[in-house]
């Protein structure tokens, strides 16, 4: 239990079912975790929890926001006011938010995998989180860049002219042995 007061503020996303949930203290970080299923909810508390509301499809934590992705039979306008203060008293109480697991040593990467983890680091990351998602590097393989769209990018219908229009462009011009940006998993 702290004694500081937490605010938290919710903003929507271009994803029309995931809100954004801004608190002025860090949930996660530097680094993130993106739950689509109750299931995999199972090394978060906090998601864990979020599942057993009902109306919850998806969660994804990062730094000091969590985007919750809804089953479109609600409204926000109804649940905002309750997952404010669901989330202010979970950090208040000082609750865990995810049990941690230390990944494996990191393989070798080449100068150009590098230069893309970076162009996406510096031009990509800002505005996806602002969206209230992540996009994180998977692999460059024959031209080919694949990427994971996370949070509330996850199924947003704009995402796919955002990873072409924007993503890709960029990469292209950027790293000549780019050919293509795809996403994994969709």
């Amino acid at each position: 239990m702290t004694n500081e007061m937490i605010t938290i503020y919710a903003e929507a996303t271009p994803n029309p079912e995931s809100m954004k949930f801004v608190a002025s203290k860090m949930f996660l970080p530097n680094d993130s975790a993106d739950f689509r299923t109750k299931e995999k909810a199972e090394n978060s508390p906090l998601a864990k929890a979020l599942f057993e509301m009902g109306f919850v499809q998806g969660v994804f934590i990062m730094n000091n926001f969590v985007s919750v992705t809804k089953n479109s039979d609600y409204e926000w306008f109804d649940l905002i006011p309750d997952l404010r203060s669901f989330f202010q008293e979970w950090l208040e109480d000082g609750k865990e938010i995810i049990n941690k697991v230390k990944d494996l040593s990191p393989e070798q990467e080449t100068e150009i995998e590098r230069k893309i983890k970076q162009l996406l680091e510096d031009h990509v990351k800002p505005a996806v989180e602002m969206d209230g998602g992540a996009i994180d590097f998977k692999s460059f393989k024959d031209g080919v860049v694949t990427v994971e769209l996370k949070g509330s990018c996850s199924g947003c219908p704009s995402s796919t002219m955002t990873l072409k229009s924007g993503i890709e462009n960029l990469l292209k011009r950027m790293v000549p042995e780019v050919e293509t940006v795809e996403a994994y998993g969709v």
